[in-house]
């Protein structure tokens, strides 16, 4: 199978367990976002700075790889005309849960991100996208790919994973894999992570991170970083994510 379908299904399978990104966000924050009391998260824990958005109403907004109906329906309560990419169907279907519950329209598309992504030249104004590249093998076609539908001036928000939790493995303190972590690439790693329900993740370095995003044209304006949010490496307070604000 390929490995972009393993991976919608096993968020399918956490989500049936709990999966914390993927338990859309109640009525009341709903509400709250609606009078001005909101956040949203890129990374674990950080709430990402207000000035790094756009003014939100009636801008045009693709979630990518950001369902779970706990960003888009935030963006959706300030004013924006929505989209959300993603491969899961799981993780659409909150989207929908709260588009229903509180009565928005947003436009929902299944759609592997990993492929030419399905809107024209200069469609948005935003692309917010969390973490979600590790589940991918190459990550600068996609960068391309969010220049290209980015309107000029267009804002890139972008959690990303610097490959330290990978090094551990479950057993933070204890190394066990040598980066690159591509299990694409090593078939009693492949089998480990079916076996364990990992799903298929990568490691991705700054070059091909923040370096494809240059590639692709985009301009750097701002970054931080950020950790897990709970375990060893949190609390020796080491950092494993990073977010970017980049413009076209």
């Amino acid at each position: 199978m390929d490995y972009r379908l393993i991976n919608a299904k096993t968020f399918d399978d956490w989500n049936q367990n709990g999966w914390e990104w993927g338990i859309p966000i109640a009525a009341e924050i709903f509400a709250a976002a609606k009078t001005g009391n909101w956040n949203v998260l890129l990374t674990p824990t950080k709430p990402v700075p207000k000035s790094w958005f756009p003014s939100l109403a009636n801008a045009k907004v693709l979630g990518l790889a950001s369902g779970g109906g706990q960003q888009m329906p935030i963006f959706a309560a300030l004013g924006a005309v929505c989209t959300v990419l993603d491969y899961s169907e799981s993780q659409l279907e909150s989207e929908r849960l709260v588009s229903r519950r509180e009565n928005y329209e947003i436009e929902i598309v299944r759609a592997d991100m990993t492929k030419p992504l399905p809107f024209a030249n200069e469609t948005f104004d935003m692309i917010f996208h969390p973490v979600s590249n590790c589940y991918v093998e190459n990550v600068e076609p996609i960068w391309a790919e969010c220049y290209r539908v980015l309107k000029k001036g267009g804002r890139l928000l972008a959690g990303l994973d610097n490959g330290l939790n990978f090094v551990f493995g479950d057993q933070e303190g204890v190394f066990e894999y040598v980066l690159p972590y591509n299990p694409l690439n090593d078939k009693e790693l492949y089998e480990q992570s079916i076996a364990n329900g990992w799903g298929i993740q990568f490691s991705h370095t700054i070059e091909e991170q923040i370096g494809g995003q240059l590639m692709a044209g985009f301009t750097l304006k701002e970054i931080y970083q950020d950790t897990n949010g709970s375990g060893l490496l949190h609390n020796f307070n080491l950092p494993t994510f990073y977010a970017t604000l980049a413009v076209k």
